[in-house]
C-alpha cells in the first residue's frame, strides 16, 4: 500500500470502530500527563471520527482527573492495537473540551441511553467509598448526571502506523495540517 492508501485504510477503520461495539479500536488507550509530570493512561470507547477534520470523540466525566490534565495539558496520545490485524495506531493531538452546557456536548447527551447517562450520576471518579456499587441505582435519574458529562474532541496532527508481520514489520509516520488535510507521510524504521 502506498502512503495514502494506509491514512485512508487506518481511518476507515477508526470510523468502523466508532459505530461498532465489537470493533477491535472501540476501546482505545488516552494518555495525558498529571500536574506532577507523570503520564497517565485509560481506556475510553471511542465515540465518533472525522476522518476529513483528523477528529476523534471520546465522552468524559468532568469531574475525572483525565479531565483536569486535559485541562492543564491539552497534548494527548491515543494508542490502540487490533490483535486480529496485528495493527497498532498511535495518534497525537490536541484536545477540545466541551462542558455540559455547550451545544457539542448537549448534542452528545441527547443520543445517549438512559443506562449510560446513569453513568455520571454518582460520586466524581477517583472518589474513595465504603461499599460495593449497587447493582442497579434506582434513586438516580440520567438526568443528574448531565452537569458531569463532557465531551473530548481530539484533533489528531500525526498518525504513526504500525503493521507487524512476521517477517517484514512496517511503520509509516502520517502527519496533518490544522485543516486536517495530509501535510506528509513517510516510511520510518519499526
Amino acid at each position: 500500500m502506498d502512503l495514502k492508501q494506509i491514512d485512508a485504510a487506518a481511518w476507515r477503520t477508526l470510523g468502523e470502530a466508532a459505530g461498532d461495539p465489537q470493533a477491535e479500536f472501540r476501546y482505545l488507550t488516552l494518555c495525558t500527563v498529571d500536574a506532577a509530570r507523570r503520564p497517565q493512561a485509560r481506556t475510553l470507547v471511542l465515540r465518533q471520527v472525522d476522518s476529513v477534520m483528523r477528529t476523534l470523540t471520546f465522552h468524559t466525566d468532568v469531574r475525572s482527573p483525565k479531565w483536569q490534565e486535559m485541562m492543564a495539558n491539552p497534548q494527548v496520545t491515543v494508542l490502540g492495537y487490533a490483535l486480529q490485524t496485528r495493527l497498532q495506531l498511535r495518534l497525537q493531538g490536541r484536545v477540545e473540551l466541551y462542558a455540559q452546557d455547550s451545544d457539542i456536548a448537549l448534542a452528545a447527551w441527547s443520543r445517549l441511553p438512559a443506562h449510560t447517562r446513569k453513568t455520571y450520576s454518582g460520586e466524581p471518579p477517583g472518589e474513595e467509598t465504603e461499599s460495593e456499587p449497587q447493582v442497579a441505582m434506582p434513586a438516580l435519574t440520567g438526568e443528574a448526571g448531565r452537569p458531569h458529562f463532557g465531551v473530548v474532541v481530539i484533533r489528531v496532527s500525526e498518525l504513526d502506523w504500525y503493521q507487524l508481520q512476521r517477517d517484514n514489520n512496517q511503520r509509516v509516520l502520517l502527519t496533518y495540517s490544522t485543516d486536517g488535510t495530509l501535510a506528509s507521510g513517510q516510511r520510518i524504521t519499526p
